[in-house]
Formats: structure tokens, sequence, C-alpha cells
């Protein structure tokens, strides 16, 4: 049966809120998980236009003794060819962490707010938020 207006507005309230901790928390992790597969492409392109003279020409020892114009111009380039294949190796992780703790199963549908009577999910075989409602480990995510 339906909810009041009051009380569907504030289990709303509590539904969105909690969909938003779970996005953040999707976010971070992906921050995390990207910044650490794309660390080496981070440090070899700022290396590289650290030390061209036409970027930030760098006054460091390094750049003066090592790298001259030719090597900074191979050191950006290998960079962003090595960009491609870390950031689907990130998106790999991610999607297979988040599937492992089960990360996209804990947003609620808003039909929680609007009835009465709603199962909030439980938790089963040590899923992280407790909300592997229906949970088949069979279907794959290319069926």
């Amino acid at each position: 049966e339906p909810r009041s207006a009051w009380c569907c507005l504030a289990w709303t309230l509590v539904i969105g809120a909690m969909n938003s901790l779970v996005f953040l928390i999707n976010l971070l992790l992906m921050f995390v998980i990207f910044t650490i597969v794309l660390l080496p492409t981070i440090v070899v392109v700022y290396f590289g236009f650290q030390c061209h003279s036409q970027v930030l020409h760098s006054s460091a020892r390094y750049c003066k003794s090592i790298l001259d114009d030719n090597s900074s111009s191979a050191l950006i380039i290998l960079g962003f060819v090595i960009m491609s294949p870390l950031i689907v190796m990130a998106m790999a992780i991610y999607c297979s962490l988040a599937r492992r703790l089960r990360l996209l199963m804990c947003f609620q549908p808003y039909s929680l707010a609007v009835y009465k009577g709603g199962k909030w999910c439980h938790s089963k075989e040590g899923a992280l938020c407790g909300c592997a409602r229906g949970w088949n480990t069979q279907v794959k995510a290319w069926v």
C-alpha cells in the first residue's frame, strides 16, 4: 500500500542519501584504482613535460644531464601511448572488484519509499553492503 506524503518524502531522502553514499564509494574506489594503475603514465608524461625546453624547461640536474628535447618528446609520446592499455586494465580491475564486492547491487530503488512493506535486501554470502538480493553467480555480463 502507498505511504503517506511525508513518510514517502522522508524515505525518499533516506534512500537518496544511501544511493549517494554508494555512488561516492564507487567513485572513490575508481579514483584510487585509476590513480595507482596510471601512475607510470603520469610520471613519464610529467618528466617529459618538465624537461622539454618548449614547455617547462626545468633547471633540475637530471633535465640538464640526462634528458634533452628529443628524449623529453620521446617520454611524452611513450606516456600517451601506454595510457590506453593502462586505462583498459584499470577499468577491468575496477569492474572485477565492484562485481566481487557487489557494490552496484547496493543501490536501492525508490519504490521502497513509495510503498509500504518493501523489503530491504538481506546479506547473502558475504556481500559487502548486504544487498545481494537475487544474486546469481552464473550470470555473465555479456549474456
